[in-house]
């Protein structure tokens, strides 16, 4: 398990169980985004691996 697991592992943890839309999730990445403006690459670049991954093999 690499040190970033955690925060991965505290959100399955907390939402287990839970639905959440896609709407919640923009909503979300677009405030930590605000908060966090160092971090726009990466977060754009989750965005983008997310939109796609079914498209690709």
């Amino acid at each position: 398990m690499y040190a970033t697991d955690r925060g991965i592992e505290e959100l399955e943890s907390r939402r287990e169980g839970e639905a959440l839309s896609v709407e919640w999730l923009t909503a979300r990445l677009r405030t930590f985004v605000d908060d966090h403006p160092v971090y726009e690459d990466a977060v754009d670049r989750l965005a983008t691996y997310l939109a796609r991954d079914e498209d690709e093999d």
